[in-house]
């Protein structure tokens, strides 16, 4: 397979993958299965959140025989969105940093939650960018000190997982909080699962799922992670004051705050490349979907991902594709960086590893957006690393200063897409 059908064989699967997971369809099959209800409240936050809202009023739409009413809601998204129902406020929050625009919106949804009426239902709509979207500080928390935290945490090579059980401390509606404040009403939450295991605590930061890690344990997380001497005061002294009990923790696993909430898992990072799978069998091309998901510095994982294609992964050489998922994270040093993504990263530690065989591989992110750049990921090949070079960049100094993006655009290997309206982390498919 040459290079051009190569990338074109690449990119539809990606695309397939991410058609799978969209957010829309997913939640309307999910919704249909619900019982009626006289009274609706939608809280739609996230990445996906206008999709979600738009499918939910399509759902409500059709039920209407049934009684069913949208008594209001609000939509938080990172962009500005036209309202699917005249009854819903749209705010826009901050991402992948909390500024004004994510207090607003957590003030917004303060408003919300005091008009919801006892026994009313709630539909909480949740995907990834929440955290930061409706990132406001607790009380007597600084907001300058939570955007510091958030951009600690950023370059500090954590896993998401890992950064929410840290970020949701400190902010107004995660770990449980939002479903305190809706104990009075029947909660049910459709979720967009854009973490590794899809460990629904650290979806979103959990608004509506008990918190397992204490105030304690957070604290030795930042200290074995060499970032409890860098927080701001105001963060350390609210951690501590909780630790001592002069603040509350989060709501804890069996609270009574959750009797009413009920969860469910409505896409995920496995789906996705499931449907690659499909794709790309459809094809003709032998499959294999890796249980494994990928994680660690990308460009190491990059550089794993690409020597396991080499060394073939499969009984038989040829017409094979390697399909896996998960998510990396980038190391930030003291001197800075370039532009990129980690999707932008992997693949070209990847690219060095390839030089020169037949093998190519693609790398994004299936919210269509790789770090703050405009690019979803890249697709790169045996030839990628020397064509760099070739248009005058040096391809090593770049990888080590987190450049990918300049390096990867020299020669056209970015893959432009678009928010995409969905998020379910990362894949990387390799051909060969």
């Amino acid at each position: 397979m040459d290079r051009a059908d190569a990338k074109i064989l690449l990119v539809d699967l990606y695309r397939a993958a991410v058609e799978a997971v969209a957010p829309g369809p997913a939640l309307a099959r999910a919704l249909r299965n619900e019982p009626a209800d006289d009274r609706v409240w939608l809280i739609a936050l996230g990445k996906a959140a206008a999709p979600m809202a738009e499918a939910a009023v399509r759902v409500l739409g059709e039920r209407r025989v049934q009684t069913r009413a949208l008594a209001g809601g609000l939509i938080v998204a990172p962009d500005n969105t036209p309202a699917p129902h005249p009854s819903l406020e749209v705010v826009v929050g901050d991402h992948p940093e909390p500024a004004a625009g994510s207090i607003a919106a957590a003030d917004a949804l303060d408003r919300l939650v005091q008009r919801i009426p006892p026994g009313d239902t709630v539909w909480v709509l949740l995907s990834g960018g929440t955290t930061s979207l409706i990132g406001a500080p607790q009380p007597g928390i600084s907001a300058g000190d939570l955007k510091a935290l958030y951009a600690t945490l950023l370059r500090s090579g954590l896993d998401i997982k890992e950064m929410n059980r840290v970020r949701k401390r400190f902010t107004r509606w995660s770990g449980g909080r939002l479903a305190r404040s809706l104990a009075h009403a029947r909660v049910r939450c459709y979720i967009v699962s854009d973490v590794i295991g899809d460990d629904l605590a650290a979806i979103g930061s959990g608004p509506c799922v008990a918190d397992p890690s204490t105030a304690r344990d957070v604290k030795d997380a930042l200290v074995r992670a060499g970032l409890w001497e860098g927080l701001g005061v105001s963060l350390r002294q609210h951690l501590d004051a909780v630790d001592r009990g002069e603040l509350p923790e989060t709501p804890k696993p069996g609270d009574p705050v959750f009797a009413r909430v009920e969860s469910t898992l409505i896409a995920s990072n496995r789906m996705a490349l499931e449907a690659a799978a499909r794709r790309a069998s459809e094809a003709g091309l032998g499959v294999e979907i890796v249980d494994q998901p990928f994680a660690g510095e990308a460009a190491n994982a990059g550089a794993s991902i690409a020597e396991r294609l080499l060394a073939g992964g499969h009984e038989h050489a040829a017409s094979r594709c390697l399909i896996l998922g998960g998510e990396t994270t980038v190391t930030i040093g003291d001197g800075g960086a370039g532009m990129g993504g980690r999707s932008q990263e992997l693949a070209l530690s990847a690219a060095r590893v390839l030089r020169h065989s037949g093998v190519a591989l693609l790398a994004a992110g299936t919210d269509g957006r790789d770090g703050p750049t405009d690019a979803a990921g890249a697709v790169v090949d045996g030839t990628t690393w020397e064509a760099v070079a070739a248009a005058g960049r040096d391809p090593a100094r770049d990888l080590q200063h987190h450049d990918s993006y300049a390096a990867l655009a020299s020669v056209d290997a970015l893959i432009k897409t678009g928010p995409t309206g969905t998020n379910v982390m990362d894949m990387v498919i390799g051909i060969r």
